[in-house]
């Protein structure tokens, strides 16, 4: 009996504006862009989807379920430019059928680089989910699925989660099926979910191309590769962005209509269901042990970092950001914490990829730079006004301290 657990990434970062060394204007980021960026995805994407989720929830009166993992500076965004947007997500949060996972608030790297950093975006985040939707997430995904066993230590440390999402590898599996429960070397309450690449990527990645031999990929078709779990798996994990439905996927391409009616052919089997993520680790045992080394990710065929640390520019511009978290944090200028916090999100890093992807037009979408070289000296620039500002914001504090203590002792 496979359940079905339908998670998707809910994401779109702060983009730089043009930003020279001669600037001094500390606006970094580009308003124009990302609220147009922001009101088109809505549009496309998040209106339509949430809609339709809430009427197959409503349709299967509960026995649809979903998760999202939504990051901070898209809340941000959605809420200054799309406030539409969070009354559906609000609609759903109220059928008690959508469970909301906790992640970094700004989808960081900081586990890489800081983990006080890392525990404060989640706990950030986590505050920010149960205020705006009421629940307090239990499940983690970290940022692109980024995970080790050094992961689960940190989660498990944190003693507020029950369960980790990452991608079910093949060379973290060795032969064995993402479709089980597992958990990570080190004795603990933490369980493990494996997405399973195999079926997630022919929904957001195979789905509109006509030169596959699946194509077209029909709900029908698609039941039929979930009913061959039965026996051997508890749990189909579907994980994906959540762009792929009219964005990546555009709504020609028949991507709204699949989904619309996927619960019905799943359910047809007597025996499948869908769950979301807290439900499956409730339900079922973890089976085995998964050990993970070394760091792997969601990104392209080797699921590894190097989408985000494979050359030179990314690993200098990560070292200079993290670099001046103590300065900033001194400051206790808000602002300027802000602004280098939504400096952190993987995207920046992104753009600076220069090695070949197989899937290359992903790599591309909302990019807004020409090259690797120019997002990289952009983001410099940036970074470069950024320091300015510790030790502006460092000395200003330190006038103030000195006049607050002439004042109490005038």
């Amino acid at each position: 009996m496979p359940s079905v657990c339908f998670y998707f990434q809910v994401h779109q970062p702060y983009r730089l504006r043009h930003y020279t060394v001669f600037d001094e204007d500390h606006r970094y980021f580009d308003t124009f862009k990302n609220r147009a960026i922001c009101q088109k995805v809505a549009n496309k994407c998040y209106l339509p989807t949430n809609r339709l989720i809430l009427e197959l929830i409503k349709r299967y009166e509960g026995k649809f379920r979903v998760a999202y993992s939504i990051t901070g500076v898209l809340l941000e965004q959605l809420a200054e430019y799309a406030p539409e947007v969070m009354s559906t997500f609000d609609a759903l949060a109220r059928t008690g059928c959508v469970e909301f996972l906790a992640e970094t608030y700004y989808h960081s790297l900081s586990f890489l680089y800081s983990r006080d950093e890392f525990k404060e975006q989640i706990i950030k985040h986590m505050d920010t989910i149960e205020h705006l939707f009421g629940q307090r997430p239990r499940i983690f995904r970290n940022t692109e699925l980024i995970y080790s066993n050094e992961l689960s230590e940190a989660i498990e440390q944190m003693g507020i989660f029950d369960g980790v999402i990452t991608e079910g590898a093949d060379k973290i599996l060795g032969g064995r099926s993402p479709n089980f429960i597992y958990r990570p070397p080190q004795e603990g309450k933490v369980k493990l979910l494996l997405k399973n690449y195999a079926l997630s990527d022919d929904i957001a990645f195979r789905f509109s191309n006509r030169g596959w031999c699946e194509w077209p990929l029909m709900a029908e078709k698609f039941s039929h590769w979930v009913n061959r779990v039965n026996g051997n798996g508890y749990v189909v994990n579907l994980f994906m962005d959540y762009e792929t439905f009219g964005e990546h996927q555009w709504e020609d391409t028949g991507i709204f209509d699949f989904m619309r009616q996927l619960p019905d052919e799943i359910m047809k089997h007597p025996d499948n269901n869908f769950k979301t993520p807290s439900e499956v680790i409730k339900s079922y045992p973890a089976t085995d042990v998964v050990n993970v080394p070394a760091l792997i990710s969601w990104a392209d065929t080797e699921r590894d970092l190097s989408a985000w640390l494979g050359n030179a520019m990314q690993s200098n511009a990560l070292h200079e950001l993290y670099r001046l978290e103590q300065r900033v944090k001194k400051t206790g200028d808000s602002s300027l914490l802000s602004d280098w916090r939504k400096m952190q999100s993987s995207d920046h890093f992104y753009y600076m990829c220069t090695k070949w992807f197989s899937d290359g037009d992903v790599h591309k979408y909302f990019n807004p730079y020409d090259s690797p070289y120019d997002s990289y000296i952009n983001f410099m620039n940036v970074m470069g006004n950024l320091e300015k500002r510790c030790g502006k914001s460092h000395q200003g504090r330190q006038r103030a301290v000195k006049q607050l203590k002439a004042e109490v002792n005038s």
